[in-house]
């Protein structure tokens, strides 16, 4: 159990991101959602906790959700990065625009609340993040480039932040979905994975509480497939 622990969690209002909030709150943790559909503030209401609506796109909302958290609960040791969907395009069809889209999507909302978290861990002498990327980061696909591409760079950061922080208690980590259930579902998609089957949001869940846990202290710097065997490991 994490009785009395804080755990930050943007972009959820639904699907992964949501399925997180539950998790983390059944474990014990204190929630604050961020979500600019309204709905993680609902949900973080109905788990007790504290939400902003808000964009992981703006540093002003997400100071406001650490803001709120610190003044409810005076600390924070965890924090989950979700996000939403970026452009996709045939790879020389984006636009400059939306290879910038794509960054913010997929990479910056991703370190602009871990610069904002990451003092508070300090002080505290601890603390974990779980960065929310996709199985494709590094073998890509052409259905989704932007993300491929930004997430890409996000395993770079997590890497170079893990080196940095490790010595401090600090972790950070990020889970690579497959085919989730929060996806649209084909028979196409289904059959290209060798378990048969979509993953749940819950089993995603599940590994972002472990790798938020003491039983993963030894953990950082990882990019952890949770794909149901699409992409494999030499």
């Amino acid at each position: 159990m994490s009785e009395g622990k804080v755990a930050l969690i943007t972009a959820g209002g639904s699907g992964m991101g949501a399925a997180a909030a539950r998790r983390l709150a059944a474990d014990g943790y204190r929630v604050a959602v961020l979500s600019s559909s309204g709905k993680g503030e609902a949900l973080a209401n109905e788990l007790g906790g504290v939400g902003v609506t808000g964009s992981n796109q703006s540093n002003d909302d997400l100071k406001r959700l650490v803001d709120l958290a610190m003044e409810r609960w005076g600390r924070i040791d965890a924090l989950v990065n979700s996000a939403g969907h970026g452009p996709r395009a045939p790879i020389l069809e984006i636009s400059d625009e939306d290879w910038h889209k794509g960054m913010e999507v997929y990479f910056l909302s991703a370190v602009r609340p871990t610069r904002l978290v990451t003092p508070i861990m300090e002080a505290q002498r601890g603390g974990a993040i779980v960065n929310i990327s996709t199985a494709w980061a590094f073998e890509p696909s052409p259905m989704f480039p932007t993300s491929a591409v930004a997430r890409a760079g996000l395993a770079s950061f997590t890497k170079i932040f893990a080196d940095t922080y490790a010595a401090k208690n600090i972790r950070m980590n990020n889970v690579l979905p497959g085919w989730i259930d929060s996806l649209p579902a084909t028979d196409e998609r289904r059959d290209s994975v060798p378990m048969g089957r979509y993953g749940t949001s819950d089993e995603i869940a599940a590994t972002i509480a472990f790798l938020l846990s003491e039983g993963a202290g030894y953990i950082t710097g990882q990019n952890i497939r949770v794909d149901g065997g699409i992409a494999r490991s030499v």
